[in-house]
């Protein structure tokens, strides 16, 4: 946890020192997506190789689907209503 919260800070400290460079912000937002490529990649590897998960795909299928489609919904519904609260200019 320590190591975490050391990275977090020593992140935060480096930005707080190039916040004003456009360049800078252009490459850590490129970094950071696709970082999340990486870590999306290895999260289906290690489901596609997970047996357990494979053979009890049909049963956990349905509740996943079921759950990322509400889940879907509910963000779209909440950013629209936070965006025509709060950003809206009338």
């Amino acid at each position: 946890m320590i190591t975490v919260l050391l990275l977090m800070s020593f992140g935060i400290f480096i930005g707080w020192i190039f916040h004003a460079r456009e360049k800078f912000l252009t490459l850590t937002g490129k970094l950071t997506n696709w970082a999340i490529y990486l870590l999306l990649f290895l999260l289906g590897l290690s489901v596609g190789t997970n047996d357990k998960i494979l053979s009890n795909f049909d049963k956990i299928g349905w509740q996943a689907i079921s759950l990322t489609v509400f889940a879907v919904i509910g963000s779209i519904l909440m950013a629209w209503l936070t965006y025509n609260l709060f950003f809206k200019k009338r």
